[in-house]
């Protein structure tokens, strides 16, 4: 079995072992399992049904990195994407009014254009056409986005009609009654935020899994010793794992196959979707070129040999999300684990796709999970992508005041889709009216006019 395995992934060639991959797998999956509560937490808000969603995501996770460990052999492992899941639940269904099933079709077809643009040298041309400072704001914005929204799912950031937002009360919950079930729960996310932090700054492997369940357990205590009061009807449900079906595997029928192609040829679904690619290939192109220098995949030029398969695999995966019901494909950042431990090849990939899928029969653990112990894991998730914020250069009026916008734009209008299109449209009109036109390719021009006809017909 080891030369087999070492013949299929080429590991002597690549210096490492069938147990260092496989150790490198585990290290991987541990460190990104905590998709497996997050994920159904946030893609439940928009109705979805949330045993459903964790299957999906299980088996997204499982078939969507066996394809990249298969086709490119890289130690790569694609699960679903934190900004996107949020841009699906809360601005494309909640903030657009779109139905979930709208939204599907949208990943779906957006899978298909990216399948198509990692065949041709449009992929090449699309991303070569932002700028760079706006594509470090891209990133920088989804962090910020994350961020935004794992404040408000652990109720530490509430509306306000005076100033937007502001702060939780808990002197204001005691004297309204809520302290047992609001009030608790913002105290626990502050603390789960807090070991989280404290768990990345020692280095700890698996530093955001174990915050979530470091998060939950006190509030299983605490329902225990009834100082945390489930009350359902609030949204507050009980903590404790639901072991009444055993540990069976939720059905996926709620969310499988439910894709609504009705709204195609409308402008904004399109706009939707466009929005799910430029995002879906800035990220998956940034991640590859980070975790293959990491892995020392890179060759001499600094390109990547199999990038056409790894971005072909990443549409695959995304593709099969919309089918099972699921938010657009990410390559996880959290492979770096797994390569710091000596994983290079996609036997590691493997290993991790194949933890995801036994996790299935763990669906009462990770459904169990409240939303104050996955907030924690949003803001810290938000924070390592808003470092991307010191690489923008800001000294240059002409590109920091689009990327200014950019990144602002997507908290406070709560949309990436609005973020990107401020900073595109910003972007050439700045520049063309500085006289700077040759900063701005024709492709730029294309998509500022896209954004524009959307502000303009929707």
């Amino acid at each position: 079995m080891e030369e087999t395995l070492n013949r299929l992934f080429h590991l002597k060639e690549r210096g490492t072992s069938v147990r260092t991959e496989m150790l490198a797998g585990l290290t991987t999956f541990v460190t990104a399992a905590y998709v497996l509560a997050v994920n159904p937490s946030i893609m439940s808000a928009a109705g979805m049904d949330a045993g459903s969603v964790f299957t999906a995501t299980a088996l997204v996770c499982f078939l969507g990195t066996c394809v990249m460990a298969l086709l490119t052999n890289y130690p790569f492992v694609l699960v679903p994407s934190m900004g996107l899941n949020a841009y699906f639940a809360y601005t494309v269904v909640l903030g657009m009014g779109y139905s979930w099933e709208v939204a599907l079709a949208a990943i779906f077809l957006e899978g298909v254009v990216f399948a198509a643009i990692s065949l041709t040298s449009l992929r090449d041309k699309i991303f070569e056409a932002i700028p760079l400072n706006l594509k470090y704001a891209i990133s920088a914005g989804i962090g910020l986005f994350i961020t935004i929204i794992g404040l408000r799912t652990s109720g530490l950031v509430v509306s306000s009609q005076a100033t937007l937002v502001s702060i939780f009360s808990f002197t204001g919950s005691v004297a309204d009654g809520t302290f047992n079930t609001a009030g608790i729960s913002v105290v626990l996310f502050v603390v789960g935020l807090i070991v989280t932090a404290v768990l990345m700054a020692r280095n700890v492997k698996g530093n955001i899994l174990l915050g979530i369940l470091i998060t939950w357990v006190p509030g299983i205590v605490c329902e225990l010793c009834g100082i945390y009061v489930p009350d359902a009807a609030a949204g507050y449900a009980s903590l404790l794992p639901d072991f009444s079906n055993g540990l069976a595997v939720p059905s996926i029928a709620p969310t499988f196959l439910k894709m609504d192609f009705s709204q195609i040829a409308n402008l904004g679904f399109l706009v939707v979707t466009f929005a799910f690619l430029l995002t879906s290939l800035f990220d998956t192109v940034g991640s590859l070129i980070g975790l293959g220098a990491k892995a020392e995949l890179l060759d001499e030029e600094g390109n990547m040999p199999a990038v056409r398969g790894a971005m072909t695999s990443e549409s695959v995966a995304t593709m099969i999300a919309g089918l099972l019901g699921n938010s657009a494909t990410c390559c996880s950042v959290e492979c770096a684990a797994g390569i710091a431990e000596g994983g290079r090849t996609g036997l590691m990939a493997l290993t991790t796709g194949v933890l995801f899928l036994l996790s299935m029969f763990l669906s009462p653990i990770f459904l169990a999970i409240p939303s104050f112990a996955t907030a924690p894991a949003l803001v810290v998730v938000g924070f390592l992508m808003a470092s991307s914020v010191l690489k923008i250069d800001f000294n240059d009026p002409c590109e920091g005041i689009p990327a200014f916008l950019c990144f602002m734009g997507m908290p406070l209008c709560y949309s990436i889709v609005e973020g990107i299109s401020l900073g595109i449209i910003s972007y050439v009109l700045i520049n063309l009216l500085c006289g700077n036109r040759k900063k701005i390719s024709p492709m730029m021009y294309v998509l500022a006019v896209v954004f524009i006809l959307k502000y303009v017909l929707i």
